[in-house]
């Protein structure tokens, strides 16, 4: 079986998307260059931010079509991240609700990625 360990989102300023993710994750990025940008996560995942008009093959699309997710342990969480979120000016596209899978909010990044929130409710 191969499993994917690379998430990449196109983006239009990797440095602004980098500063962005750093406050998002609470980690900075591991490596750094004018088009890429790479944050090491948990589980030996990595997500790439790279610079939209230099993706080759170029990508002829903008925001997404699936959404990263957090989970998180509590309500309390969705609710202090929902606000600080807010805070950091993202556009929050679901206020924080009760979903079949949990509690949760979606918000975008300013490239129109999709950006959950969650926790388990059982």
């Amino acid at each position: 079986m191969h499993t994917p360990h690379y998430t990449i989102l196109y983006v239009a300023d990797p440095q602004a998307s980098a500063r962005l993710y750093a406050g998002l994750l609470g980690a900075e990025a591991i490596d750094a260059m004018p088009t890429f940008a790479l944050f090491a996560l948990e589980g030996g995942r990595m997500l790439g931010l790279w610079a939209r008009d230099a993706v080759k093959p170029p990508a002829d699309f903008h925001g997404s079509g699936s959404e990263i997710a957090l989970r998180v342990d509590g309500v309390a969480a969705v609710d202090a991240l929902h606000a600080d979120w807010r805070a950091r000016g993202l556009d929050i596209l679901q206020a924080p609700a009760v979903l079949d899978f949990g509690y949760t909010f979606t918000a975008a990044d300013p490239d129109g990625h999709r950006l959950r929130v969650f926790a388990r409710t059982e």
